[in-house]
């Protein structure tokens, strides 16, 4: 299975359009989260018009992949918590999103939405308890925040991570989370006991940072207008 993945685009249309242009060269393409741009002239109600087409004609070339970030909570769900009620199977078809899970290939990935209270956080773990049950060989997460104490949350001045992903990584050692939020940070990988973290990172032009992910040979490429990267994350069975 081949993934791309790149976060927080904040209604960057260039960019979306370059994603687009590729999509059709990966098995699924990862938007993790902060899609809209909250500082811009264009109304919140229009961005996610036009967010929506996008992940429609992605779905036309494959798969799309799209949690929610911080920058997505335009409305309150049945626990009164924030949440990003656009972002749902009913009006992205063809894509998996929040609460979403797809299994192909040897591979389940599990979508994570942003959760903002402790009813939601309940509903998170229930949903990783959940498919955790007969995981099969590789399991990757899409969770917009990254863990704390990581690389991959260091902001330049301090770590800025979700210590309950942390928790959940120790306790259910998936393969791969994949993450955004921090827009440059200390690395686009680490390792946290057996799971890998990889955030892209944020960067202006037409081309997003973004990482290419094979999980058949294990093989991570990271590209941004600033640096380049790779890791072996396993070894080809």
């Amino acid at each position: 299975m081949q993934l791309l993945l790149a976060s927080d685009l904040h209604y960057n249309l260039p960019q979306l359009d370059w994603i687009l242009d590729q999509a059709s060269d990966f098995d699924a393409v990862v938007l993790a989260g902060d899609h809209l741009h909250l500082g811009s002239t264009v109304p919140l109600e229009t961005q996610i018009v036009a967010f929506q087409a996008y992940v429609e004609l992605l779905a036309e070339r494959t798969l799309p992949i799209v949690c929610s970030g911080n920058h997505d909570l335009t409305g309150r769900n049945s626990h009164d918590e924030k949440c990003a009620p656009w972002i749902s199977a009913a009006d992205m078809p063809g894509a998996i999103v929040d609460f979403g899970r797809i299994d192909r290939d040897d591979v389940r990935v599990t979508v994570c939405p942003w959760w903002d209270g402790p009813s939601t956080r309940g509903d998170v773990a229930d949903q990783l308890a959940a498919d955790a049950r007969d995981r099969p060989a590789r399991w990757i997460w899409v969770y917009h925040y990254p863990p704390d104490e990581s690389p991959v949350s260091w902001s330049g001045r301090r770590h800025i991570g979700d210590r309950d992903l942390n928790d959940w990584i120790e306790q259910y050692s998936p393969d791969v989370v994949l993450t955004g939020h921090i827009h440059d940070g200390g690395s686009w990988v680490d390792r946290i006991g057996a799971t890998w973290v990889i955030n892209a990172g944020v960067q202006p032009g037409p081309i997003p940072p973004h990482v290419i992910i094979d999980s058949t040979t294990g093989h991570a490429e990271w590209w941004s207008p600033y640096g380049r990267g790779d890791r072996r994350l396993w070894t080809a069975a």
